[in-house]
């Protein structure tokens, strides 16, 4: 429980940091074309960067490791790392070079809607040759963190993040003021903060004596193993992002500004899943990976079922929250500069219906690192086949729909059909582990449920009683909206809390949690 005090500790750091850097990029840029087009170049990069570090690396590299270290040597081990790093530091190298050449092909395929006359597409494949390297940075530094993490140094990765945010924000304050072309000044920093991302690292691996010396072994046992889960596993975990992408492309075709107001909802959305889902996930596959190697299978079973019920009492009010609290939340962070009232009213929107899915996107974070700490990569990319196909009929259907019927938010579809495939994911992620009994509940699931829904409805009318209409949001301060909202936060929180400690909810009642 410490470790995932610390990670989430790193990771509310870096998040918060994140939302300032959002906040800025909303009053600086706000849902328009050079946003549009900067998201697009970014897009590409982080969703690779999804697949080859923290989908692949993790998934494919972690339970590999954690064998290295529970069953050879520490030259072994050693000899291991030094074999990945050379390996796929060199396919890294020529999947960077590919995309910065195919830089307009990329732009034309992930953003179809920008090929015209609007300037979009030559402003994102300029920005796309900057963004690109960034992925064979932040895949480096996802090995590194890796490593640390195996170690039990979970507090360098996790805020190893902070670089980049912190560089983005003075790229958009200082410099883009500075150029002929302001949103050019993202794609630089993007691409110097993920050299500054990998170097932060180094010290810290020369500290555990764990600094690899790259060479090429693709016959090396342990890197054929660790690939033959990374190939799979660059898809099964991340079919959230390639839900993103299908509603990134169907966004560029509903007009200028719909991939920002996606963007900037989805970013509230992930605060609350960075914060607690994926922190939790991050140290807890370690632990999974451990437990498969060393055949504990009751404790494999145990924690992921406390895993479990962190998150449902974690993710039930906060995606609640989020769908009560939209408009005030975008109108606090987001409103001003150029960023208007109808930005504030479709982002609103979209977050809604991403919030809807919350718990979905918290639970596959959690289940599918069970498949992959026991190697099994091969039911996750079934299960996220029929996501994707569910993603796609869904966005195309209600995008089309909501777009004939002349509504303004039909970006909005797009973030619901993303929330139902994630639903689904996790549903059949589920089915699976409780089929091969891999996963089994303690006792006092019924009344965890019980008292989690009753407290989410005492929020809900604490929540709902507190807040006042868009308008007044507008119209106050800064600070009057930041208080405001800090303090109805604190008192549907408060509530919530507060009525599961009544019904007799204490941490023993969680069971067990990883040591």
């Amino acid at each position: 429980m410490l470790k995932t005090s610390v990670v989430s500790g790193m990771t509310f750091l870096s998040r918060i940091l994140g939302l300032v850097r959002d906040i800025v990029f909303a009053r600086f840029f706000g849902a328009s074309l050079v946003m549009d087009a900067f998201l697009v170049a970014n897009r590409i990069p982080n969703m690779l960067r999804r697949f080859f570090a923290e989908g692949a690396f993790s998934q494919g590299f972690v339970p590999v490791m954690a064998r290295y270290r529970e069953k050879h040597s520490h030259e072994d081990a050693r000899e291991f790392v030094d074999a990945v790093a050379g390996t796929f530091g060199i396919i890294l190298f020529v999947v960077t070079l590919a995309g910065v050449i195919a830089a307009p092909l990329l732009v034309a395929i992930v953003a179809p809607g920008f090929i015209g006359e609007d300037g979009r597409f030559e402003l994102a494949t300029l920005m796309l040759r900057f963004t690109f390297p960034y992925l064979f940075f932040v895949s480096l530094t996802a090995f590194a963190g890796g490593i640390l993490n195996t170690y039990g140094r979970f507090a360098v990765p996790a805020f190893t993040p902070v670089i980049l945010n912190v560089v983005l924000i003075a790229a958009a304050i200082w410099l883009s003021p500075r150029l002929e072309e302001p949103g050019m000044a993202l794609a630089y920093a993007v691409l110097i903060a993920g050299v500054c991302q990998l170097l932060f690292q180094v010290p810290f691996l020369m500290q555990i004596k764990a600094l690899p010396r790259p060479r090429w072994a693709i016959g090396h046992e342990g890197v054929r193993r660790a690939g033959k889960l990374m190939l799979p596993a660059i898809f099964g975990s991340s079919v959230a992002q390639l839900n993103v992408l299908v509603g990134g492309i169907i966004a560029s075709l509903l007009g200028v500004g719909k991939i920002s107001l996606l963007y900037y909802s989805d970013r509230l959305m992930e605060f609350p899943l960075g914060l607690f889902g994926i922190a939790l996930a991050t140290v807890t596959l370690p632990y999974l990976s451990r437990q498969y190697a060393n055949e504990s299978y009751d404790e494999f079973a145990a924690t992921l079922d406390w895993s479990m019920k962190l998150v449902l009492i974690i993710a039930v009010p906060a995606a609640l929250g989020l769908i009560v609290l939209a408009e005030p939340l975008v109108a606090t962070l987001f409103y001003g500069g150029v960023f208007t009232r109808d930005d504030v009213e479709m982002t609103a929107l979209a977050l809604q219906a991403f919030a809807a899915g919350l718990i979905g996107f918290s639970y596959v974070k959690i289940l599918a690192p069970a498949y992959f700490a026991r190697e099994d990569t091969k039911t996750p990319v079934k299960v996220g086949l029929i996501a994707l196909g569910v993603n796609f009929l869904l966005s195309v259907t209600l995008a089309w729909y909501l777009t004939a019927i002349g509504f303004a938010g039909s970006h909005a579809g797009l973030a619901l059909a993303i929330s139902v495939a994630a639903i689904l994911n996790a549903a059949l992620l589920y089915r699976g582990l409780r089929a091969e009994s891999v996963l089994r509940h303690s006792p006092g699931w019924a009344a965890l449920l019980v008292q989690v829904a009753v407290a989410s409805i005492a929020m809900w009318l604490i929540v709902d009683r507190l807040q006042e209409p868009l308008s007044w949001w507008l119209d106050a301060s800064v600070w009057g909206r930041v208080s405001s909202l800090v303090a109805i936060i604190g008192a549907g929180a408060g509530a919530y809390f507060l009525v599961l400690v009544v019904l007799g909810l204490r941490p023993s009642s969680l069971g067990i949690r990883p040591h």
